[in-house]
C-alpha cells in the first residue's frame, strides 16, 4: 500500500461513494476508509427500510376505504407484524448489497478502519500514517439518544435497531416528530401498534406554515395519540416506561427516539486543521464548494449538518470529488430546496419555506383538498397546499404542502422554482382532467388573484368554472 495518495475519502456512505465516482475519473491513486457498517445510512436504516414499512402500513390501512368503494370483507383483515418485517429486511438487504458492491469493486483502494486527521495532508488509519493531497470527510451521522435514556437499555429503539425487531409494542411512544418520527409513528400505528407521539414544538415534519401544519396534525391524530408543544420526560414505572409531557402521562412498553442525528466527528482530529470549530465540532466550510477554509479538505453529506437528505449528500460528494483534485476549487450552484416526508398525506417543503420568507413581500395561494375531484374519487381528499409568490413579479418562491400525491406535486413545484417560473407561467401549462394537479391549479389561481399584476385573460388566466366535477 503506497503511503502517498492523491485523495483519501473518509466514509463509504452516499456522499463518500459519490466523491469516489468523481475521483475515479481523475486518478487511481485514492483510498476509501470506512469505520462501521457498509451499505449507506439510506439503504441500511434510513430511506429504504422506512419506505418498505410505510408501504406495508398503507396497504393495510386501505381496508378502511373498502366499504365505501363497495368492497366487503375488509374488517376481517389483520396485520401480522412478524411477517411484515422479514420482507422489509429482505428488500433492505438487497438494496444494501447493491451499495456494498461499489466498495467491494475498489479492492485494495477500500479498507475498513478508523481514520484520524493529523494534518490537512496526513491521515492516520489503523495506526499507519498516510499522506495525501486532498481529504474528503464523509463520515455521516447517527441517531441521538439522550444520555438519561440509557437506563432503559433495550426498551429504547432508534432507526439503527427498529428494523431488526420481530415485535413492537404493543404500546409505543415516538419522541420527536421531525420527518422521520412523523413517518414511522403513523406507519407503526397503521400496523396495529398503539402509538403515542410527542413533539416539543407544534410545528411538525419540517413544516412552518401553520395552516399546512394543521392539516398534518389532523391526519396524524386520526391514527395515533398526538401530544405537541411540550418536552417529554421518561421514567421507569411498573409495567413499562412512563412519559410525561405537558399535562399528560402515558405508559408504554418501548420508545422510539427520533429526536435528531449527530455528526460522526468523534476522534476525527478536526482540531488539527488549525481552524476554529463551531458548537457542532465542525470547521468553517463553503457549502457551494464543500471546501474547509482554503485547505484541500472537503466535507460532504450528513456530517455537515446542512441538508440531511440523500440527493443533497450525493451532490455534496460529487462537488467534493470534483474539487479535491481540481487545479482550482469551484463553487457550484446548488439545486432548489426539496424535502419530502412520506406520511399520508405526504408532506413537502419546496424552495423557500413560509418562515424563511419573513420580511419579504409575497402572496400566498392555497387549496384545501377536501373538495378536490380526483382526491374525492380515491378517498384521499384531505390536506392542504400553500405556495408563495413574489408580489412584484409573481415569481414562485416556494411551497409547503400536506397533500395527496404530494411527492409528485413537490417535484413539479421544485422544477418551477429552479427555473424561476412565475405563477402565470405555471398557469399556462396543460393540466388534464381529472388529476390532483388541478388542486395545484386552484392554488395558483388563488395566488394570481392576489397579485397586483392582473393580466388580460388568456388560456393561462382562465377563471375556474365553478363546479367541483370540472376542477
Amino acid at each position: 500500500m503506497p503511503h502517498q495518495y492523491d485523495a483519501i475519502v473518509i466514509g463509504a456512505g452516499t456522499a463518500g461513494l459519490a466523491a469516489v465516482s468523481e475521483l475515479k475519473k481523475r486518478s487511481d491513486n485514492f483510498l476509501v476508509v470506512n469505520d462501521g457498517p457498509y451499505g449507506t445510512t439510506c439503504a441500511r436504516v434510513g430511506c429504504m427500510p422506512s419506505k418498505l414499512l410505510i408501504e406495508a402500513a398503507n396497504a393495510y390501512h386501505r381496508r378502511h376505504s373498502f366499504a365505501e368503494f363497495g368492497i366487503r370483507g375488509g374488517d376481517a383483515l389483520r396485520p401480522d407484524f412478524p411477517a411484515v418485517m422479514p420482507r422489509v429486511r429482505a428488500l433492505r438487504d438487497d438494496f444494501v448489497a447493491g451499495t456494498v458492491k461499489l466498495t467491494d469493486a475498489l479492492g485494495a483502494r477500500s479498507i475498513a478502519g478508523r481514520a484520524r486527521l493529523l494534518a490537512p495532508d496526513c491521515v492516520e488509519v489503523n495506526g499507519e500514517r498516510l499522506h495525501t493531497r486532498a481529504i474528503v470527510i464523509a463520515t455521516g451521522s447517527r441517531p441521538v439518544v439522550p444520555k438519561e435514556w440509557a437506563a432503559f437499555a433495550g426498551r429504547v429503539l432508534t432507526t439503527d435497531t427498529l428494523f431488526e425487531q420481530e415485535r413492537i409494542g404493543p404500546r409505543l411512544a415516538v419522541v420527536g416528530l421531525g420527518p422521520l418520527g412523523a413517518e414511522l409513528a403513523q406507519a407503526l400505528a397503521r400496523l396495529g401498534v398503539e402509538v403515542s407521539a410527542f413533539a416539543r414544538k407544534d410545528l411538525l415534519a419540517g413544516l412552518s406554515d401553520p395552516q399546512v401544519n394543521a392539516a398534518l396534525q389532523c391526519a396524524l391524530a386520526a391514527d395515533l395519540r398526538l401530544h405537541t408543544g411540550a418536552p417529554a420526560t421518561l421514567e421507569a414505572t411498573e409495567g413499562g416506561i412512563a412519559i410525561t409531557s405537558g399535562g399528560t402521562r402515558t405508559v408504554v412498553d418501548q420508545v422510539l427516539a427520533a429526536v435528531g442525528r449527530r455528526p460522526n466527528l468523534d476522534g476525527l482530529g478536526l482540531e488539527t486543521l488549525g481552524l476554529p470549530l463551531d458548537e457542532h465540532g465542525l470547521p468553517p466550510f463553503d457549502p457551494r464548494s464543500t471546501q474547509v477554509g482554503n485547505l484541500r479538505v472537503f466535507i460532504a453529506g450528513d456530517v455537515d449538518q446542512q441538508r440531511p437528505l440523500l440527493h443533497e449528500a450525493a451532490d455534496d460528494g460529487h462537488v467534493a470529488g470534483m474539487n479535491a483534485l481540481a487545479d482550482e476549487v469551484r463553487c457550484y450552484q446548488r439545486r432548489a430546496g426539496l424535502s419530502i416526508v412520506f406520511t399520508d398525506p405526504e408532506v413537502a417543503v419546496v424552495g423557500q419555506s413560509f418562515t424563511s420568507l419573513n420580511g419579504r413581500d409575497f402572496e400566498t395561494g392555497s387549496v384545501d383538498f377536501a373538495r378536490q375531484g380526483r382526491a374525492r374519487a380515491g378517498q384521499r381528499n384531505q390536506g392542504r397546499l400553500a405556495l408563495y409568490a413574489d408580489r412584484a413579479g409573481g415569481k414562485l418562491l416556494g411551497a409547503e404542502l400536506c397533500a395527496p400525491g404530494g411527492e409528485h406535486l413537490a417535484h413539479l413545484l421544485g422544477l418551477a422554482v429552479a427555473r424561476g417560473l412565475t405563477v402565470h407561467d405555471l398557469l399556462a401549462m396543460p393540466i388534464y382532467h381529472p388529476v390532483l394537479e388541478e388542486g395545484l391549479r386552484t392554488a395558483l389561481r388563488d395566488a394570481a388573484r392576489r397579485l397586483p399584476d392582473r393580466r388580460p385573460s388568456d388560456l393561462a388566466h382562465c377563471a375556474p368554472i365553478g363546479a367541483a366535477a370540472l376542477e
